[in-house]
């Protein structure tokens, strides 16, 4: 989280000097950023339930999934989620929120009827200990931090390509190469800011899917449950319909199935399967 703010901050750095701005004003575009992410932070939970198109189920409608939900909740000292099913026959699930308090736990519809009621308790279990450990609340802050990173580049390199940073330059005869040299890190910064932001955010997904399978295995007390589920979730052929690159890290495991490479591993949401049902058994 310390290496999304200095990125976020040389990004902002090097452009406000591109653009010829004080230095004060990084301040100012600061503020700006502050409410940004405030905003972002309040509303990202309704827009990922929005995106992922679940309806919201009471125990009346899905008294099996919901049940263990709650017998969970209360194994382990946290307040009832809102529980949540995605009509799609890909296994999968998720949660989300703000923090315990605020928290949703999302099951598809294959979830529920392809794995045994042991197995869809370890992965409520998975989720739960997401919701334990405030993981819904830091990839909550890193998705927003990405997003921001996203958006200053994207406006940065817009300006660029306009022309902007050739007019600037010619107002500046007397410092030109030095202005050159500002505008030229700019940009390069602007592309590769927000790269570099998707692998810390992947990188913080990937370890926070390790602690939730350790806490999940202590929760539901059946590692090799969880250790199943996982086998079944990730060899299931169906596409998750609902999943994009903007969600996929939420779920217990890669909705997307890329194929594996040294690039899709930097960025991939998700520790390897074998790892974590290794790491599983070796309980």
């Amino acid at each position: 989280m310390a290496a999304f703010v200095a990125v976020l901050t040389a990004l902002v750095g090097l452009i406000v000097l591109a653009l010829g701005l004080p230095i004060g004003f990084v301040g100012v575009v600061g503020i700006g950023l502050i409410i940004y992410a405030v905003v972002s932070y309040y509303v990202s939970t309704s827009v990922v339930l929005s995106i992922s198109g679940a309806h919201e189920v009471t125990k009346e409608e899905e008294w099996e999934f919901v049940r263990r939900v709650e017998n969970l909740a209360i194994g382990s000292g946290l307040p009832m989620p809102r529980t949540w099913v995605l009509e799609d026959s890909a296994p999968n699930a998720f949660a989300t929120g703000r923090d315990p308090q605020h928290a949703h736990v999302v099951a598809t519809r294959g979830l529920l009827d392809k794995l045994e009621p042991i197995e869809i308790e370890a992965v409520v279990a998975h989720e739960l200990s997401h919701i334990g450990n405030y993981d819904i609340r830091i990839m909550t802050l890193a998705t927003v931090l990405v997003g921001l990173v996203a958006l200053i580049s994207d406006f940065f390199l817009r300006w660029s390509f306009l022309g902007a940073g050739g007019r600037r330059d010619s107002k500046d005869k007397g410092g030109g190469g030095l202005a050159l040299v500002i505008i030229a890190l700019a940009i390069l910064a602007a592309i590769l800011a927000p790269i570099i932001a998707q692998a810390l955010k992947f990188g913080i997904s990937r370890q926070r899917e390790y602690l939730a399978d350790a806490s999940g295995a202590l929760l539901c007390r059946h590692p090799e449950a969880l250790a199943r589920a996982l086998e079944k979730i990730s060899s299931d052929p169906e596409p998750l319909e609902a999943a994009n690159k903007a969600t996929a890290h939420l779920y217990i495991s890669n909705p997307l199935k890329e194929h594996a490479s040294f690039l899709n591993n930097l960025f991939d949401t998700h520790p390897p399967i074998e790892e974590r049902i290794r790491l599983l058994r070796s309980m």
